[in-house]
């Protein structure tokens, strides 16, 4: 058995685990335990933490089999907040590494025609990392999500492809699936299999043609065609917005709605406008939801305090009175 620094273990002969900071010798580890200690082991009283994810490729979700072998995969993992499905608010995205390899990554939803990046960066192998927390509506507004991975390790290892998915996932999708439970996360999660055929005979690779390389001597310089820059103004006025909350804005008509379901209507326009600006990357979004009995703007607040990454406070009283409140994201 080979371990590695970074490589998250349980102990054999004794309860706990942690993860290898350093190699003392071919026979000897030490162990980064939970309170920062570290401790030498014995490599083979170790036991390497793997996956109990297995996939079967003709479902659409993933489903556990306890007596099949562990096996090597990437999946992309949605975590709701709540174990009942009628009390859940949110959900949460991850990247699942349950390879030996390490991973550079990028997490992309389709806006429109174009794709929008909304996280980057380096997970190691046998990790998580979190790409980002939505709600229900984020589904329906982007269902297209693209996830690209390039696989490599800091020692000898054979060439693997690329990962370059396009998942579609609905709001509807999420809502027909069937949840599993696994030990990484605390409820039951909805995972879809990126890579689970890891090469171990073939070798990845392509030899430049003659017509390759005479077209590459024939390259001098890469033109591109200049763009053209919007003004300083206009760029920074790009990234705010003002977005008017109240119900006669929204509605063609208020008949035969409660108060209940105006609210709801101005709640969901709230939501979906707050997102569009974090994903767009705005800098300010002032909401006008007019002063009225204050319900609106509570439950506003009430939903700004959960969200990190932004702060808040009374529009400007020369524009819009006691009647607005802005938002600056960071």
């Amino acid at each position: 058995m080979k371990l590695r620094i970074g490589d998250k273990v349980r102990f054999l002969n004794e309860t706990g685990e942690g993860v290898v900071s350093q190699i003392k010798d071919k026979q000897t580890v030490y162990v980064e335990m939970q309170d920062g200690f570290e401790i030498p082991f014995l490599a083979n009283q170790l036991v390497p933490i793997h996956t109990e994810l297995i996939i079967d490729k003709d479902a659409e979700n993933i489903e556990l089999n306890h007596d099949a072998h562990l096996t090597d995969a990437i999946y992309f993992i949605i975590e709701p907040d709540h174990e009942l499905p009628s009390l859940v608010s949110d959900y949460k995205l991850y990247l699942f590494n349950a390879s030996s390899f390490n991973i550079l990554y990028s997490y992309s939803i389709k806006d429109d025609d174009y794709f929008q990046t909304l996280k980057h960066g380096e997970v190691g192998a046998y990790q998580k990392v979190f790409l980002k927390q939505v709600k229900i509506q984020f589904f329906k507004e982007y269902s297209y999500h693209k996830i690209e991975c390039l696989l490599f390790k800091n020692t000898h290892f054979k060439a693997q492809l690329p990962i370059a998915e396009i998942i579609n996932i609905s709001h509807k999708t999420i809502a027909d699936a069937k949840a599993i439970k696994h030990d990484e996360f605390k409820f039951a999660v909805y995972g879809f299999l990126l890579k689970d055929e890891f090469i171990s005979q073939h070798q990845v690779h392509q030899e430049l043609s003659l017509v390759d390389m005479a077209k590459l001597k024939s390259i001098k310089e890469f033109n591109s065609k200049a763009k053209t820059s919007k003004s300083t103004k206009e760029y920074l006025k790009s990234l705010e917005k003002e977005v008017d909350l109240h119900i006669d804005e929204l509605v063609p008509s208020t008949s035969g709605l409660s108060n209940y379901d105006m609210l709801n209507i101005q709640l969901e326009k709230f939501e979906k406008e707050l997102d569009n600006a974090i994903i767009k990357r705005m800098k300010k979004i002032i909401f006008i939801h007019g002063v009225g009995n204050g319900r609106l703007k509570q439950e506003i607040i009430a939903r700004l305090q959960l969200i990190k990454g932004i702060t808040y406070h009374d529009g400007s009283y020369k524009e819009y009175g006691y009647g607005a409140t802005q938002v600056n994201i960071i």
